[in-house]
C-alpha cells in the first residue's frame, strides 16, 4: 500500500545511544498541515520465556524508573540493531540476568511496542533446554530472579500483575503453543 502521508521536514531534537527524538512537520493522509513526534530507538527488544522440563519458567524483577514502581517481567535486554543477531542478543541477555543457558531456541514472535509514537520493534525467543549458573547483571540492574511453573507466570498476566508488553505477549504466545499455557 502507498504511503499516504508526506514528511516535509525532519529535526532531530534529543540524541543519545538509546534513542533519537525527531520532530516532523507533515502533510497528514487528509491533505492537511500536522506534525509528528517519532522516537527512534536504536536497539530491538529482545524477550526470553525460559522453559525447563517441567514447565517452569522465570521471571524478572526490578524497579523500573519511567513507570516509578516494580516490574515483574521476563528475562529481557537490548540488540543493537546491526551490531549482533538478535538470537546471540538473547542468549547473552538470559545469562546476564538469570545465570541460565540454553540448548534450544524457538523465535516466538515479532512486534511493534507503541507504534504511534515510536519505531521499536521487539523480538521473543522461547528457550528450551536449559542450564544454570551464577547471573552477570549489568551495573544499572537490581534483579530479583523467580522461579515458577510457566502456567503461573501466565496467570500473572492475566490477573494484571504483569504489565511488560513485551512480557505479556511472549507469555501468552508460548501458552498458545503449549496447547493452553502448560500442563
Amino acid at each position: 500500500m502507498k504511503n499516504p502521508w508526506a514528511t516535509r521536514s525532519i529535526q532531530q531534537v534529543y540524541d543519545n545511544a538509546w534513542i533519537q527524538v525527531t520532530h516532523r512537520e507533515v502533510t497528514t493522509p487528509s491533505g492537511t498541515d500536522g506534525i509528528y513526534g517519532l522516537v527512534h530507538f536504536k536497539n530491538l527488544a529482545i524477550g526470553i520465556v525460559p522453559l525447563d522440563e517441567e514447565e517452569n519458567t522465570w521471571l524478572v524483577g526490578q524497579y523500573r524508573y519511567t513507570l516509578e514502581k516494580y516490574s515483574w517481567e521476563i528475562p529481557e535486554g537490548g540488540c543493537l540493531i546491526g551490531a549482533e543477531s538478535p538470537l546471540e542478543s538473547a542468549k547473552r541477555e538470559l545469562v546476564e540476568e538469570t545465570g541460565i543457558r540454553a540448548q534450544k531456541w524457538t523465535k516466538v514472535l515479532d512486534l511493534h511496542t507503541s507504534n504511534s509514537v515510536t519505531d521499536e520493534a521487539g523480538m521473543a525467543f522461547l528457550a528450551q533446554e536449559l542450564s544454570f549458573g551464577a547471573a552477570q547483571p549489568e551495573e544499572t540492574e537490581e534483579l530479583q530472579v523467580k522461579k515458577l511453573p510457566f502456567r503461573e507466570a501466565l496467570e500473572m498476566v492475566f490477573r494484571g500483575e504483569i504489565t511488560d508488553a513485551l512480557s505479556m505477549v511472549s507469555l501468552m504466545r508460548v501458552g498458545y503453543l503449549l496447547g493452553g499455557g502448560g500442563g
